[in-house]
């Protein structure tokens, strides 16, 4: 084996930072996963410790992954908890209330991002996602309409997701890391298209949460949830200090 001489660093630290981001960015591993040990990927790529260090300092300091003392370094788990309101796994929600879960994807679509889509994301570029339509029920009446997009430059393993059998926010809590979320609250009465969705009449009051999850400033997902207003409720619970 030889190694990379100093010359060459600076471009092979940033390779294996890119090899190991994408495998998580992928879903290829998950949150939890342990990344190769220093001497391995130095195996690997032929290289200096001080060189697989830096790339893995630099993965630490993006908050994909987390560097434990003689244990190794894994990738980095949503620290759920932090939030204020959670992002919670709707079907997770939905059984620990003891009722039965259902599903039913309504619409799916692969397609170029239009104007109205890179202004619901919050991105300039050009690109692809994935915008998908799905109903959540309990005990046969519908719990939820949700409403979402995937942005396919941050998420690409979600073109091939088969969203007609896992919810969407179910496939991305377990795949994909997110490190920043943000929460909107808000009302409506419900229009034809959400009053057939919910099985609610035309005008009746909906809970409405718009959802926005990024990583290291990237944008994963934009989703509206909507909720029949006399059903449910959002609780937060605080400690002082």
């Amino acid at each position: 084996m030889s190694l990379v001489t100093d010359a060459d660093k600076p471009t092979l630290y940033k390779r294996i930072r890119a090899d190991i981001e994408k495998r998580i960015l992928t879903g290829e591993w998950p949150p939890g996963h342990r990344i190769p040990f220093e001497h391995e990927l130095v195996a690997r790529y032929g290289c200096s410790r001080m060189t697989v260090n830096k790339a893995l300092s630099e993965l630490a300091q993006a908050d994909l992954i987390e560097r434990r003392r003689r244990a190794g370094s894994f990738v980095r788990r949503p620290q759920h908890q932090s939030a204020v309101l959670k992002i919670a796994d709707i079907r997770a929600e939905i059984s620990a209330l003891g009722r039965s879960y259902g599903y039913e994807l309504i619409g799916r679509k692969l397609r170029a991002a239009t104007a109205a889509d890179r202004d619901r994301l919050g991105v300039k570029k050009a690109g692809k996602v994935v915008a998908i339509t799905c109903r959540h029920s309990a005990d046969n009446v519908p719990f939820a309409v949700e409403d979402r997009l995937i942005d396919l430059s941050s998420v690409p393993d979600a073109a091939a997701a088969d969203f007609s059998r896992e919810p969407p926010g179910s496939w991305l809590l377990h795949h994909v890391p997110w490190t920043e979320a943000e929460h909107t609250i808000s009302a409506i009465v419900a229009d034809d298209r959400t009053a057939e969705a919910l099985d609610i009449a035309v005008g009746a009051p909906c809970l409405v949460i718009d959802r926005y999850t990024w990583r290291s400033a990237r944008t994963i997902t934009a989703v509206r949830l909507l909720y029949p207003g006399d059903s449910h409720r959002l609780v937060a619970r605080f400690k002082g200090g």
